[in-house]
Protein backbone atom coordinates (compact mmCIF):
# COMPACT_ATOMS: atom_id res chain seq x y z
CA UNK A 1 0.00 0.00 0.00
CA UNK A 2 1.30 3.16 -1.36
CA UNK A 3 1.14 6.42 0.92
CA UNK A 4 -1.02 9.24 -1.29
CA UNK A 5 1.20 12.21 -2.56
CA UNK A 6 0.06 15.18 -0.63
CA UNK A 7 1.05 19.17 -1.22
CA UNK A 8 1.33 21.41 1.93
CA UNK A 9 -1.29 18.57 3.99
CA UNK A 10 -3.61 18.96 0.64
CA UNK A 11 -4.05 14.94 -0.78
CA UNK A 12 -3.03 15.32 -4.81
CA UNK A 13 -4.94 12.06 -5.57
CA UNK A 14 -8.12 13.81 -6.92
CA UNK A 15 -5.65 15.13 -9.76
CA UNK A 16 -4.32 12.20 -10.93
CA UNK A 17 -7.34 11.96 -13.86
CA UNK A 18 -6.58 15.38 -15.38
CA UNK A 19 -4.50 15.72 -18.94
CA UNK A 20 -1.56 17.71 -18.26
CA UNK A 21 -0.67 18.17 -21.66
CA UNK A 22 -4.40 19.51 -21.58
CA UNK A 23 -3.81 21.77 -19.58
CA UNK A 24 -0.66 23.15 -20.80
CA UNK A 25 -2.23 23.55 -23.95
CA UNK A 26 -4.73 26.00 -22.68
CA UNK A 27 -2.04 28.61 -21.16
CA UNK A 28 -0.77 30.96 -22.75
CA UNK A 29 2.88 31.79 -24.05
CA UNK A 30 2.88 34.44 -21.09
CA UNK A 31 1.72 32.20 -18.53
CA UNK A 32 3.96 29.15 -19.63
CA UNK A 33 6.91 31.83 -19.12
CA UNK A 34 6.00 32.56 -15.59
CA UNK A 35 5.51 29.07 -14.63
CA UNK A 36 9.05 28.09 -16.00
CA UNK A 37 10.12 30.18 -13.69
CA UNK A 38 8.65 28.35 -10.53
CA UNK A 39 10.40 25.09 -11.78
CA UNK A 40 13.54 23.90 -11.67
CA UNK A 41 13.37 20.59 -13.94
CA UNK A 42 16.34 18.36 -12.31
CA UNK A 43 17.74 17.52 -15.78
CA UNK A 44 21.26 17.70 -16.35
CA UNK A 45 20.75 17.63 -20.37
CA UNK A 46 19.08 21.27 -20.03
CA UNK A 47 21.56 24.32 -20.59
CA UNK A 48 22.03 25.97 -17.14
CA UNK A 49 20.41 29.26 -18.50
CA UNK A 50 17.02 27.16 -19.06
CA UNK A 51 17.26 25.27 -15.29
CA UNK A 52 17.46 28.19 -13.41
CA UNK A 53 14.61 30.37 -12.56
CA UNK A 54 16.54 33.49 -13.24
CA UNK A 55 15.93 35.30 -16.57
CA UNK A 56 17.74 38.70 -17.59
CA UNK A 57 16.28 40.82 -19.97
CA UNK A 58 19.18 42.81 -20.31
CA UNK A 59 21.10 42.92 -23.77
CA UNK A 60 24.66 41.49 -23.69
CA UNK A 61 27.53 44.23 -23.88
CA UNK A 62 30.25 42.37 -25.54
CA UNK A 63 32.41 39.21 -24.30
CA UNK A 64 33.38 38.47 -20.69
CA UNK A 65 36.74 40.23 -19.80
CA UNK A 66 37.41 39.17 -16.67
CA UNK A 67 40.22 41.46 -16.46
CA UNK A 68 38.04 44.78 -16.62
CA UNK A 69 35.36 42.85 -14.04
CA UNK A 70 37.71 42.61 -11.39
CA UNK A 71 38.74 46.01 -11.62
CA UNK A 72 35.12 47.33 -11.95
CA UNK A 73 34.49 45.37 -8.59
CA UNK A 74 37.53 46.78 -6.85
CA UNK A 75 36.58 50.13 -7.96
CA UNK A 76 33.44 50.20 -6.70
CA UNK A 77 34.70 48.78 -3.01
CA UNK A 78 37.25 51.40 -3.19
CA UNK A 79 34.23 54.19 -4.13
CA UNK A 80 31.84 52.80 -1.92
CA UNK A 81 32.04 54.79 1.62
CA UNK A 82 31.99 52.93 4.84
CA UNK A 83 29.50 52.65 7.36
CA UNK A 84 29.62 55.19 9.99
CA UNK A 85 30.66 54.34 12.97
CA UNK A 86 28.21 54.89 16.40
CA UNK A 87 30.91 55.94 18.72
CA UNK A 88 34.25 56.79 17.18
CA UNK A 89 37.84 55.19 17.58
CA UNK A 90 39.91 57.06 20.69
CA UNK A 91 42.64 55.18 21.67
CA UNK A 92 42.78 53.89 24.90
CA UNK A 93 39.07 53.69 25.59
CA UNK A 94 36.62 50.81 25.59
CA UNK A 95 33.83 50.90 23.02
CA UNK A 96 31.02 48.87 24.56
CA UNK A 97 30.91 46.50 27.21
CA UNK A 98 33.60 44.72 27.80
CA UNK A 99 33.52 40.86 28.50
CA UNK A 100 34.39 39.25 31.85
CA UNK A 101 34.67 35.38 32.03
CA UNK A 102 31.76 33.47 34.26
CA UNK A 103 33.04 32.52 37.51
CA UNK A 104 33.60 28.36 37.34
CA UNK A 105 30.85 26.05 38.23
CA UNK A 106 30.32 24.52 42.02
CA UNK A 107 31.43 21.40 40.87
CA UNK A 108 34.77 22.43 39.82
CA UNK A 109 35.29 23.96 42.86
CA UNK A 110 34.49 21.21 44.94
CA UNK A 111 36.40 18.73 42.89
CA UNK A 112 39.44 20.97 43.75
CA UNK A 113 38.97 21.51 47.12
CA UNK A 114 38.70 17.67 47.60
CA UNK A 115 42.07 17.05 46.44
CA UNK A 116 43.64 18.01 49.99
CA UNK A 117 43.24 15.26 52.05
CA UNK A 118 44.59 14.67 55.25
CA UNK A 119 46.67 12.07 55.82
CA UNK A 120 47.56 12.38 59.70
CA UNK A 121 50.11 13.29 61.86
CA UNK A 122 52.35 10.03 61.37
CA UNK A 123 52.02 9.87 57.56
CA UNK A 124 52.74 13.53 57.26
CA UNK A 125 55.81 13.27 59.50
CA UNK A 126 56.77 10.32 56.92
CA UNK A 127 56.49 11.93 54.20
CA UNK A 128 58.49 15.19 55.25
CA UNK A 129 61.37 13.08 56.19
CA UNK A 130 61.46 10.95 53.15
CA UNK A 131 64.33 10.95 50.84
CA UNK A 132 64.05 11.83 47.20
CA UNK A 133 64.82 7.88 46.40
CA UNK A 134 62.41 7.01 49.14
CA UNK A 135 59.61 8.51 47.33
CA UNK A 136 60.56 7.47 44.29
CA UNK A 137 60.54 3.89 45.80
CA UNK A 138 56.60 4.35 47.29
CA UNK A 139 56.08 6.05 43.60
CA UNK A 140 56.93 2.59 42.10
CA UNK A 141 55.14 1.07 44.60
CA UNK A 142 51.85 2.63 44.49
CA UNK A 143 51.87 2.81 40.61
CA UNK A 144 52.28 6.26 39.97
CA UNK A 145 54.13 5.26 36.55
CA UNK A 146 53.81 8.75 35.10
CA UNK A 147 55.83 10.69 38.00
CA UNK A 148 59.11 9.10 37.59
CA UNK A 149 60.90 8.19 34.43
CA UNK A 150 62.02 5.16 33.09
CA UNK A 151 65.38 4.59 34.66
CA UNK A 152 63.91 5.83 38.23
CA UNK A 153 61.33 3.39 37.63
CA UNK A 154 63.07 -0.09 36.86
CA UNK A 155 65.79 0.84 39.88
CA UNK A 156 63.19 1.23 42.05
CA UNK A 157 61.59 -2.82 40.69
CA UNK A 158 65.40 -4.13 41.23
CA UNK A 159 65.85 -2.43 44.59
CA UNK A 160 69.02 0.03 43.50
CA UNK A 161 69.94 3.11 44.20
CA UNK A 162 69.01 6.26 42.28
CA UNK A 163 71.73 6.97 39.69
CA UNK A 164 73.50 9.97 39.62
CA UNK A 165 71.56 13.06 38.47
CA UNK A 166 68.15 11.50 37.87
CA UNK A 167 66.24 12.68 40.63
CA UNK A 168 62.86 14.59 40.07
CA UNK A 169 64.77 17.42 37.89
CA UNK A 170 67.14 14.48 36.34
CA UNK A 171 67.30 14.17 32.50
CA UNK A 172 66.79 10.22 31.40
CA UNK A 173 69.32 9.89 28.62
CA UNK A 174 69.54 7.06 26.16
CA UNK A 175 70.91 3.78 27.61
CA UNK A 176 73.69 2.65 25.35
CA UNK A 177 72.99 0.03 22.98
CA UNK A 178 74.16 -3.63 23.67
CA UNK A 179 76.43 -4.60 20.95
CA UNK A 180 76.10 -8.35 20.36
CA UNK A 181 79.09 -9.90 17.72
CA UNK A 182 77.56 -11.17 14.29
CA UNK A 183 76.88 -14.83 13.90
CA UNK A 184 79.71 -16.51 12.14
CA UNK A 185 79.36 -17.45 8.50
CA UNK A 186 78.23 -21.01 7.67
CA UNK A 187 81.49 -23.12 7.07
CA UNK A 188 79.06 -26.11 6.09
CA UNK A 189 80.95 -27.69 2.57
CA UNK A 190 77.77 -28.43 0.65
CA UNK A 191 79.72 -30.68 -1.71
CA UNK A 192 81.46 -32.86 1.30
CA UNK A 193 77.99 -32.83 3.11
CA UNK A 194 76.30 -34.34 -0.12
CA UNK A 195 78.85 -37.36 -0.26
CA UNK A 196 77.97 -37.98 3.37
CA UNK A 197 74.24 -38.14 2.38
CA UNK A 198 75.32 -40.25 -0.65
CA UNK A 199 77.27 -42.62 1.61
CA UNK A 200 75.12 -42.79 4.78
CA UNK A 201 77.18 -41.82 7.12
CA UNK A 202 75.92 -42.41 10.55
CA UNK A 203 78.08 -39.56 12.15
CA UNK A 204 75.97 -36.64 9.84
CA UNK A 205 72.35 -36.77 11.89
CA UNK A 206 72.03 -32.60 11.34
CA UNK A 207 72.79 -31.06 7.97
CA UNK A 208 72.51 -27.50 8.31
CA UNK A 209 73.06 -25.44 5.02
CA UNK A 210 71.29 -22.00 6.46
CA UNK A 211 72.51 -18.74 4.90
CA UNK A 212 75.21 -20.42 2.52
CA UNK A 213 74.84 -18.49 -1.11
CA UNK A 214 75.13 -19.35 -4.05
CA UNK A 215 73.91 -23.02 -4.06
CA UNK A 216 73.74 -24.28 -7.49
CA UNK A 217 70.56 -26.26 -8.63
CA UNK A 218 72.92 -29.13 -9.57
CA UNK A 219 73.99 -29.85 -5.85
CA UNK A 220 70.43 -28.77 -4.54
CA UNK A 221 69.14 -32.06 -7.05
CA UNK A 222 72.11 -34.20 -5.88
CA UNK A 223 71.14 -33.63 -2.17
CA UNK A 224 68.05 -34.46 -2.55
CA UNK A 225 68.52 -37.23 -4.43
CA UNK A 226 70.90 -39.04 -2.03
CA UNK A 227 68.03 -38.15 0.67
CA UNK A 228 65.83 -41.30 -0.82
CA UNK A 229 68.54 -43.71 0.23
CA UNK A 230 69.65 -42.59 3.34
CA UNK A 231 68.78 -43.62 6.89
CA UNK A 232 70.62 -41.70 9.46
CA UNK A 233 69.86 -37.89 8.69
CA UNK A 234 67.51 -36.67 11.00
CA UNK A 235 67.37 -32.59 10.86
CA UNK A 236 67.46 -30.86 7.54
CA UNK A 237 67.85 -26.80 7.54
CA UNK A 238 67.96 -24.97 4.41
CA UNK A 239 66.90 -21.63 5.67
CA UNK A 240 67.90 -18.26 2.99
CA UNK A 241 69.45 -20.93 0.63
CA UNK A 242 66.90 -19.36 -2.32
CA UNK A 243 64.55 -22.32 -2.63
CA UNK A 244 62.18 -22.46 -5.20
CA UNK A 245 59.25 -24.09 -6.60
CA UNK A 246 61.72 -26.36 -8.77
CA UNK A 247 63.37 -27.24 -5.91
CA UNK A 248 60.42 -27.74 -4.02
CA UNK A 249 58.68 -30.73 -6.21
CA UNK A 250 62.40 -32.41 -5.57
CA UNK A 251 62.52 -32.47 -2.31
CA UNK A 252 58.66 -33.34 -1.75
CA UNK A 253 59.71 -36.52 -3.63
CA UNK A 254 62.57 -37.05 -1.62
CA UNK A 255 60.42 -36.78 1.44
CA UNK A 256 58.10 -39.33 0.63
CA UNK A 257 60.38 -41.93 0.48
CA UNK A 258 62.52 -41.08 3.04
CA UNK A 259 61.70 -42.51 6.85
CA UNK A 260 63.98 -41.18 8.93
CA UNK A 261 63.21 -37.42 8.82
CA UNK A 262 62.02 -35.93 11.74
CA UNK A 263 62.66 -32.17 11.63
CA UNK A 264 62.40 -30.24 8.08
CA UNK A 265 63.28 -26.16 8.12
CA UNK A 266 62.83 -24.16 4.85
CA UNK A 267 61.66 -20.71 6.29
CA UNK A 268 63.19 -17.43 4.58
CA UNK A 269 63.15 -18.21 0.35
CA UNK A 270 61.07 -18.19 -2.41
CA UNK A 271 58.72 -21.17 -2.03
CA UNK A 272 54.75 -20.15 -3.48
CA UNK A 273 51.56 -21.15 -1.46
CA UNK A 274 50.87 -24.22 -3.64
CA UNK A 275 54.48 -25.54 -3.13
CA UNK A 276 54.40 -25.26 1.15
CA UNK A 277 50.85 -27.53 0.28
CA UNK A 278 53.54 -30.09 -1.50
CA UNK A 279 55.68 -30.06 1.37
CA UNK A 280 53.24 -30.19 3.51
CA UNK A 281 51.71 -33.36 1.48
CA UNK A 282 55.12 -35.26 1.30
CA UNK A 283 55.81 -35.44 4.90
CA UNK A 284 52.27 -37.09 5.23
CA UNK A 285 52.78 -40.43 3.39
CA UNK A 286 55.82 -41.51 5.64
CA UNK A 287 54.10 -39.97 8.82
CA UNK A 288 57.92 -39.51 10.03
CA UNK A 289 58.02 -35.58 10.42
CA UNK A 290 57.57 -34.38 13.93
CA UNK A 291 58.67 -30.63 12.89
CA UNK A 292 58.06 -28.70 10.41
CA UNK A 293 58.43 -25.03 9.75
CA UNK A 294 57.91 -22.73 6.44
CA UNK A 295 57.35 -19.26 6.92
CA UNK A 296 58.54 -16.11 5.42
CA UNK A 297 58.39 -17.16 1.87
CA UNK A 298 57.82 -15.31 -1.13
CA UNK A 299 54.15 -14.70 -0.08
CA UNK A 300 53.19 -13.69 3.22
CA UNK A 301 49.89 -14.11 2.98
CA UNK A 302 48.79 -18.24 2.01
CA UNK A 303 44.94 -17.09 1.57
CA UNK A 304 42.63 -18.89 2.88
CA UNK A 305 42.17 -21.89 0.02
CA UNK A 306 45.85 -22.55 0.75
CA UNK A 307 45.58 -22.38 4.78
CA UNK A 308 42.37 -24.93 5.00
CA UNK A 309 44.29 -27.38 2.32
CA UNK A 310 46.82 -27.23 4.76
CA UNK A 311 44.77 -28.01 7.75
CA UNK A 312 42.71 -30.75 6.03
CA UNK A 313 46.27 -32.82 5.50
CA UNK A 314 47.80 -31.63 8.97
CA UNK A 315 44.62 -33.16 10.42
CA UNK A 316 44.94 -36.09 8.53
CA UNK A 317 48.99 -36.47 9.99
CA UNK A 318 49.25 -38.93 13.61
CA UNK A 319 53.12 -37.84 14.08
CA UNK A 320 53.18 -34.46 13.49
CA UNK A 321 54.09 -32.36 16.62
CA UNK A 322 55.05 -28.75 15.22
CA UNK A 323 54.44 -26.63 12.81
CA UNK A 324 56.17 -23.27 11.93
CA UNK A 325 53.78 -21.33 9.56
CA UNK A 326 51.98 -17.92 9.45
CA UNK A 327 48.42 -19.05 9.69
CA UNK A 328 45.57 -15.65 9.00
CA UNK A 329 42.77 -17.38 10.16
CA UNK A 330 41.45 -18.27 13.20
CA UNK A 331 39.58 -21.55 11.80
CA UNK A 332 43.07 -22.38 10.44
CA UNK A 333 45.19 -21.87 13.98
CA UNK A 334 42.51 -23.39 15.90
CA UNK A 335 42.02 -26.80 14.15
CA UNK A 336 45.91 -26.80 13.88
CA UNK A 337 46.32 -26.07 17.60
CA UNK A 338 43.93 -28.37 18.67
CA UNK A 339 45.49 -31.60 16.33
CA UNK A 340 49.04 -30.65 16.92
CA UNK A 341 47.98 -30.99 21.20
CA UNK A 342 46.05 -34.56 20.57
CA UNK A 343 49.07 -35.44 18.68
CA UNK A 344 51.55 -34.92 22.02
CA UNK A 345 49.28 -35.87 24.21
CA UNK A 346 49.52 -39.33 22.32
CA UNK A 347 52.88 -39.55 22.26
CA UNK A 348 52.88 -38.61 26.30
CA UNK A 349 50.17 -41.69 26.98
CA UNK A 350 52.32 -44.23 24.82
CA UNK A 351 55.45 -43.10 26.39
CA UNK A 352 54.08 -43.31 29.60
CA UNK A 353 53.03 -47.08 28.52
CA UNK A 354 55.74 -48.17 27.55
CA UNK A 355 57.82 -46.82 30.57
CA UNK A 356 55.42 -48.99 32.84
CA UNK A 357 55.95 -51.72 30.79
CA UNK A 358 59.30 -51.89 31.44
CA UNK A 359 59.19 -51.12 35.16
CA UNK A 360 56.98 -54.08 35.56
CA UNK A 361 58.88 -56.55 33.31
CA UNK A 362 62.03 -55.82 35.35
CA UNK A 363 60.28 -56.25 38.37
CA UNK A 364 59.06 -59.61 37.14
CA UNK A 365 62.46 -60.50 36.55
CA UNK A 366 64.59 -62.98 38.73
CA UNK A 367 67.63 -62.03 40.38
CA UNK A 368 70.43 -64.25 39.01
CA UNK A 369 72.79 -65.11 41.71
Amino acid sequence: MTTPAKLYGKDLSEYDEIDVEELLAKLSPEEINILAKEVDPDDSFLPPSQRCSYDCEKEATGPLNRKQLIEHINKQAMETPDQPELKPFVAGTVRGKKWIPPPPPLKEVEAGEQIAIDLGDEYETALSEATQDEIIDLAAILGFHSMMNQDQYHASLLNKGQPVGLGWDGITKASKQKIFPMDPPNNTDPDQTIKQVQDDDPKLIDLNWNNIKNISDEKFDSLFDALVQNTHLETLSLTNVGLTDRHTNKLADALEKNNTLRVINVETNFISPTGIVRLVKSILKTKSVEEFRGTNQRSQVLGNKIEMEITALVEKNPTLLRLGLHLEYNDARHRIATHLQRNIDTIRKDLTLRLRFRFFNHRKTPLIK
